[in-house]
């Protein structure tokens, strides 16, 4: 089956707002068996909606579209969709009603414009807002229409976030499952960090070439210190397919594999402490306190986490953990030494199991020949001594604080796991 998807929104087209739709509906048409084959974003003009609509009902089996059906005047949607498959706007009393009942369990006054809200094109099915006021929509477009050359589904969801989500898993979920084929469709993705994109597939496409050809798919993709692995198949052979392709990978890439599908890396860091019992501090000056943002983003992270220390002057090195000054003034800042004193020191002052410092130049400038701008020590403390590594990251802040908090987590991540051995070190 063909699904399209049309997203609506000239803050879209502007930058103002992020697309966060495009990867929400795509996962969750995923996980029901339908991959969409193509999206687009266009602006709030009728003519630029309803050329996308035309473009797709070429094409797609599915279309859906999102924005553009509340009450204001660049909300055009319905309007202009209607309007392309010859369809009249006609009033519906259980929309105005839901839109009645929202307003005054709230004790606000109802604004006229919201009347436009209760117009549906006739025969559409009607998906009532549990979060807000505009309706989605749902029409089967018939073999003869004009605009359409075979049976078609074009559903319309609204824009805001909680209110799509919430609609698609109560209404669009169960239409698919009522209106199309269930189709067998697997997908696992393998989370790796330590190498790069083009390393991980030298390493693993030989081994991959025998599924490959029985129909897995195999795709990369690279984010700030890691690369996912993502193993896709269809039909009945997908899961034995995948199963074997995960089984290889695991093989080859042993510990670089730290997590699967949605799982973070801080994810697995806390779970690891909670099943061993250990707690943590951090000590950060390069990185800002986003270890420490990472791993408090995790629900149940108050069990093993202590806290952290985000020392970015010299004064605060020295008073909160204490760097002695003669190590700061041999070696400075950015050393080894000094990365081990403030691991030392967090886990002194913390009481905790481990310790994680970092401390290091995210450029642009302050480097020298010997300290490029990049250069980060990584420093761990534990019960039996502190370790110390020297990494280079030599790329814009904001991704030199992603890939050192990783490196830093990846590391007490296979210290907690205990000797493993790695595709490479």
């Amino acid at each position: 089956m063909k699904v399209e998807m049309i997203n609506t929104g000239s803050e879209l087209m502007l930058g103002r707002v992020l697309n966060t739709h495009q990867q929400w509906l795509c996962r969750r048409l995923a996980d029901l068996g339908h991959v969409v084959t193509r999206q687009v974003a266009v602006a709030d003009t009728g003519r630029e909606i309803q050329n996308a609509v035309r473009d797709a009902l070429k094409r797609a089996d599915l279309i859906i579209t999102t924005g553009g059906l509340g009450p204001t005047s660049d909300d055009l949607t319905r309007e202009v969709i209607a309007e392309l498959l010859g369809k009249k706007l006609v009033p519906n009393l259980a929309v105005r009603a839901h839109i009645e009942h929202f307003f005054a369990r709230r004790g606000w006054p109802r604004p006229e414009k919201t009347e436009v809200e209760t117009l549906v094109p006739e025969g559409a099915e009607v998906f009532l807002n549990a979060v807000g006021t505009a309706p989605g929509l749902a029409m089967k477009i018939a073999a003869g229409n004009p605009a359409a050359l075979t049976p078609q589904w074009l559903i319309m969801l609204p824009g805001p976030p909680r209110e799509l989500r919430a609609m698609f898993d109560q209404f669009v979920g169960p239409l698919l499952k009522r209106e199309f084929a269930e189709t067998i469709f697997v997908c696992r993705t393998l989370r790796t960090t330590g190498l790069g994109e083009s390393r991980v597939q030298e390493l693993v496409e030989t081994d991959l070439q025998s599924l490959v050809a029985q129909g897995l798919e195999v795709g990369y993709c690279a984010r700030p210190g890691a690369v996912d692995v993502r193993l896709t198949a269809r039909g009945a052979p997908a899961g034995p397919l995948v199963a074997q392709g995960e089984a290889a990978l695991q093989r080859i890439l042993g510990a670089n594999i730290y997590g699967q599908d949605d799982e973070e890396i801080e994810q697995v860091v806390v779970n690891l402490l909670k099943q061993r019992r250990k707690t943590l501090a951090v000590a950060e000056s390069c990185t800002g306190g986003l270890i420490a943002n990472r791993i408090t983003d995790v629900p149940g992270a108050s069990e093993v986490f202590l806290g952290g220390v985000v020392s970015y002057a010299n004064s605060a090195k020295e008073r909160f953990l204490g760097v002695r000054p003669e190590t700061l003034l041999e070696h400075g800042a950015v050393s080894a030494a000094v990365a081990c004193e403030m691991a030392a020191g967090a886990r002194e002052k913390f009481g905790s199991d481990y310790a994680l410092a970092v401390t290091g130049i995210a450029g642009p400038t302050g480097g020298t020949a010997e300290k490029p701008p990049g250069t980060v020590f990584i420093a761990l403390a534990t019960g039996t001594g502190v370790a110390v590594k020297k990494l280079l990251n030599p790329w814009d802040r904001v991704v030199f604080k992603q890939v050192t908090s990783t490196q830093a987590m990846e590391w007490l991540r296979r210290t907690l796991s205990g000797p493993a051995s790695s595709a490479e070190s």
